[in-house]
């Protein structure tokens, strides 16, 4: 029987409850005294309860609309809960077709970068997606991303730079799956590797060839200071210190001035800035202190700020200034096996000396367990030859 309840009955209701008004149609009343429309109902042998709004918002003639509709759903053994979440995720999606892919990947990045060790992972993300993703597919709405979209960002790249593009891919598949969480689309994920890319390119392992970072032979680096040396701007300090430093791009790009002790001349990178976990002390040459007596006054914090107050300069600042100085043959990363060379054909320190220049893991497990020390004494007669080279005027 429908009807057994009425709108004055309602309006009076105050004891906490379930108030049957038939034909699968509940109200319920909370201790607080709230009250809503409940529509049970058993399908498929499960029992199953439908919010179906407060009763301040829905009179009861309106709630018994809703239920007759949602009956003749079953009837016809359609779930009406499964029929509403369909229809308000295909309403999400329609709403989301301005969301562009760009725009999900910085909501992701944002979302997880405090979970990442530092904010060079973050840097590598925007860098890669920036390079390769966001050309072909970025600002089309994410929802349009298909395999042939994903296909043509990584397909350039599968055979010539095998990591690069498997890293894309990942990247990519994280923030599809992001998405559709978030419903800003449907369906299979195109960029998912096993039993679906896996078909369409051949496996890393038989195309990936060892990429080494393109660098400036060492013998040409003091040319190459001598015009870096006529650049302007915050960018081409930062390229010098990181050459004087032989630092990490990221390491040298989050240089804050609390890291630095000017008069010891000592920069203290703490370990979650660096890539083996583990704080690492560089001596400063004369050179790069002069450097950075010049940015003094730019930024409280970052000693190579951005145009944002208190922010770092962008990632791709260095990139940019090679661009613009033509020499889009080498990297800036590069200009560490360029030191490295360096020390190894023309000076007498020792290997252990250099690769801890470099901040590389001692792979003996028996070296580092006897070696206490970071031989930063050493080092500091390291960097100032290294300095005194690549700024000779000769």
């Amino acid at each position: 029987m429908v009807g057994k309840l009425t709108a004055l009955g309602v309006a009076k209701l105050k004891t906490p409850g379930m108030y049957g008004d038939g034909g699968n149609l509940w109200l319920q009343v909370t201790g607080n005294g709230a009250k809503s429309w409940i529509f049970r109902f058993t399908l498929r042998g499960k029992s199953r309860e439908m919010g179906l709004g407060s009763a301040n918002t829905f009179s009861l003639a309106e709630a018994r609309d809703k239920a007759l509709t949602y009956r003749k759903l079953l009837y016809e053994g359609i779930d009406p809960i499964e029929m509403r979440r369909g229809q308000r995720q295909d309403a999400a999606i329609e709403a989301a077709k301005a969301i562009t892919f760009r725009t999900c990947a910085e909501r992701y990045i944002e979302a997880h970068k405090a979970g990442w060790r530092n904010a060079k992972h973050a840097a590598q993300w925007t860098a890669t997606l920036e390079a390769y993703a966001f050309p072909v597919f970025g600002d089309l709405p994410v929802a349009a991303v298909d395999t042939g979209l994903v296909m043509q960002a990584l397909q350039p790249l599968w055979t010539t730079k095998a990591e690069t593009a498997t890293r894309v891919r990942g990247r990519v598949e994280a923030i599809l799956d992001w998405a559709t969480t978030h419903s800003y689309r449907r369906g299979e994920n195109p960029a998912r590797w096993k039993g679906h890319l896996a078909n369409l390119l051949p496996k890393r392992s038989r195309v990936q060839k060892v990429e080494h970072h393109a660098a400036l032979p060492f013998a040409q680096v003091p040319a190459f200071m001598k015009v870096l040396a006529e650049q302007t701007g915050v960018a081409a300090k930062l390229l010098a210190f990181t050459i004087l430093t032989a630092a990490r791009t990221g390491e040298a790009l989050g240089a804050r001035w609390s890291e630095i002790d000017l008069d010891a001349g000592i920069w203290t990178v703490p370990a979650e800035r660096m890539k083996a976990g583990a704080e690492h002390r560089v001596p400063l040459s004369s050179a790069a202190l002069a450097l950075l007596a010049g940015m003094k006054g730019l930024d409280a914090t970052y000693v190579f700020p951005g145009s944002r107050r208190s922010k770092p300069l962008s990632n791709m600042a260095m990139l940019v200034l090679l661009r613009r100085m033509e020499r889009e043959d080498i990297t800036v990363h590069g200009f560490r096996s360029s030191f490295r060379d360096w020390a190894s054909e023309t000076t007498d320190f020792p290997s252990e000396v250099v690769e801890m220049a470099l901040a590389h893991t001692v792979e003996s497990k028996v070296e580092r367990a006897y070696r206490r020390g970071d031989l930063f004494e050493k080092r500091r007669g390291l960097m100032a030859c290294w300095a005194s080279w690549i700024q000779q005027t000769g």
